[in-house]
């Protein structure tokens, strides 16, 4: 995955929410080592600064853990990873009935375009 970084938010913000998604998807398995901050920082093409703010969000939020010795890793509690993927795909969720409903579509427009997609 390419590190797709835009000046609309915070950098930390949005490298917190591609590693979230990384966890979610299972691109970073429960128990996994994570990269160092520098080896990240440096494939992000950002200073080690951000993407340590961005650690300790994840750290604050229990989905990535700190062990002295060996570095960081995911969180092996599979229930706060289900609750956090079923998080994100709300907030898209969200985003795409906003974004239907400024293009003029109800409920029932929205739904049936689903469905056509879909099969």
């Amino acid at each position: 995955m390419s590190w797709k970084l835009y000046s609309d938010r915070p950098i930390y913000s949005q490298i917190v929410e591609r590693i979230q998604v990384q966890i979610v998807s299972g691109f970073y398995a429960p128990g996994d080592r994570l990269p160092s901050v520098r080896d990240l920082a440096a494939a992000a093409g950002v200073n080690p600064n951000t993407m340590q703010k961005a650690f300790g969000e994840l750290e604050r939020s229990g989905l990535i853990v700190t062990q002295r010795t060996s570095g960081r890793s995911v969180t092996e509690e599979i229930d706060m990873i289900k609750t956090i993927q079923k998080e994100l795909a709300a907030g898209k969720i969200g985003e795409f009935l906003e974004n239907m409903k400024e293009l003029g579509f109800s409920r029932e427009e929205i739904l049936s375009l689903l469905k056509e997609e879909t099969e």
